[in-house]
């Protein structure tokens, strides 16, 4: 074995030495594990899905993206962001277009039905939002956000 690999293996910690409390994976995990039941709670009261409004979600700000970015951007597998949007589409409340120079590349456009189902349901997101950073000042906010895309550019594996 190479040197360098077995001294870095013998200053690697264990998750017992590190704790979970430290471990920031594990704090970003229950964070949105959190985060998602509270959507699944308020959004299943009006038959809604968090893949549903999480999708809904991106189209308000990015309409018109391919659907392989749209998975990107919701963190939503394929197969599951296929049947969501067979289910919105049949809704109403997104379309799917051939993009221009290739009719296997699909876009996904938000209606103004969907626009419309979206404003209803960002209330709930948004409380969400606000009781997960309650006692948390803007500064901090801020930091916070700058180190999650620094974390992000570390691990991404597409260019958005």
């Amino acid at each position: 074995m190479d040197q360098k690999v077995s001294e870095k293996r013998e200053r690697i910690s264990t998750l017992g030495q590190i704790g979970l409390q430290q471990f920031a994976p594990y704090l970003m995990n229950r964070i949105m594990g959190r985060y998602n039941a509270t959507l699944r709670e308020a959004y299943g009261r009006e038959n809604r899905t968090v893949p549903q409004v999480r999708t809904l979600a991106v189209l308000s700000v990015s309409d018109g993206v391919t659907v392989g970015d749209l998975a990107v951007y919701t963190v939503i597998e394929q197969s599951t962001l296929s049947r969501t949007l067979d289910a919105l589409e049949q809704q109403g409340l997104v379309r799917r277009e051939a993009g221009e120079t290739d009719n296997r590349v699909k876009k996904v456009f938000l209606t103004d039905e969907g626009r419309a189902e979206f404003n209803r349901a960002w209330p709930a997101m948004h409380d969400a939002f606000e009781l997960m950073f309650d006692g948390i000042d803007d500064a901090e906010y801020s930091s916070f956000v700058v180190t999650l895309q620094k974390m992000l550019r570390n691990i991404r594996k597409h260019d958005i």
